[in-house]
């Protein structure tokens, strides 16, 4: 029988979010293992941080005799990085660069008397096709809920692409601009699905001074259908960021989100989430590992949740 009682440690986890879990981590390294081979064992620079490990140049990774399709696309790759800046990615605003990695987030929160775990939140494989494009193919997210009448399971597919317009790295402008689309497909049944296709544009701007930057997206959730159930919302997020050592990246957020049409039409949201960004840490050549842990704080008289707990773990390559 469920309680609601705090389930946070690694106890309480339910045996099918951990194999999800791992089952997602062990994926991510099998398919990625022919990328990994195809490089030679030549290190990133001494000083590469958390996203400049995913965003670090690799013209010496392979060889000028290299020319299969893996070493083609990874040089596509580095030349997209070089062209934006490098800024680790943040907790809860979306990140506002072109990345290539492997990304899980998990969120432990309590809201109406139910506490809830989400394992996965909608992350997944990130991958730069080309110069100018990033596809994220999300994984379903797995919620465990601390109520016997709400039954667990996972969540909805989802697919999000990023654009990049204009941008520029450190020294040259320190600069992002990018428009983004996000879509949720109904996969999965209330009240862990939503039931109907949402559809998320997104205008992305990010600009650095230095060892701080400032990385900002508008969004809109707009339901193909079941406007009458979900609304519509506008979602406006911040993320003011520091470097430190080149692997720590303190960061403090601002997520608000403005309510139109449907139940919660006219209230609004906002958060202050503080948190702690550290990494690479190199498990293989291009392959690193970075993570991060936050909570986020209601910061509005209105809000659905509390204190959401929030870590992040990102495999950049």
């Amino acid at each position: 029988m469920k309680t609601n009682q705090n389930r946070l440690w690694l106890g309480g986890v339910p045996i099918l979010a951990r194999i999800s879990r791992w089952f997602c981590v062990a994926s991510m390294i099998f398919f990625l293992s022919p990328v990994l081979r195809a490089q030679n064992p030549a290190l990133p620079p001494t000083g590469t941080d958390a996203a400049a490990a995913s965003n670090a140049a690799a013209s010496k990774t392979a060889p000028a005799s290299q020319d299969d399709w893996v070493s083609r696309w990874l040089r596509t790759v580095d030349k997209a990085r070089a062209e934006q800046p490098h800024y680790v990615a943040p907790l809860i605003t979306t990140h506002v660069l072109l990345v290539q990695q492997f990304r899980f987030d998990s969120f432990f929160q309590q809201a109406a008397g139910i506490w809830t775990e989400e394992y996965g939140a909608g992350k997944g494989l990130e991958i730069i096709p080309n110069t100018r494009m990033e596809v994220q193919v999300g994984i379903p997210p797995y919620f465990s809920h601390g109520a016997s009448n709400v039954p667990d399971g996972f969540g909805d597919v989802s697919i999000f692409l990023k654009f990049r317009a204009f941008s520029a790295p450190e020294g040259k402008g320190d600069y992002f601009i990018g428009l983004f689309l996000a879509g949720l497909f109904p996969s999965a049944t209330p009240p862990n699905g939503l039931g109907h296709t949402v559809w998320s544009p997104t205008i992305a701007a990010a600009k650095g001074w230095g060892f701080f930057d400032v990385q900002s997206t508008l969004s809109g959730n707009l339901p193909q259908s079941g406007i009458g159930v979900l609304g519509r919302q506008i979602l406006f997020n911040n993320t003011f960021q520091f470097k430190v050592a080149n692997i720590f990246w303190p960061e403090v957020e601002t997520n608000s989100t403005f309510f139109v049409d449907g139940p919660l039409s006219g209230n609004n949201e906002t958060f202050l989430t503080p948190g702690l960004i550290t990494g690479p840490f190199q498990i293989a050549r291009r392959l690193h590992f970075a993570a991060g842990l936050g909570v986020q704080i209601a910061a509005s008289h209105f809000h659905r949740y509390d204190r959401r707990l929030i870590w992040s773990m990102r495999f950049p390559f």
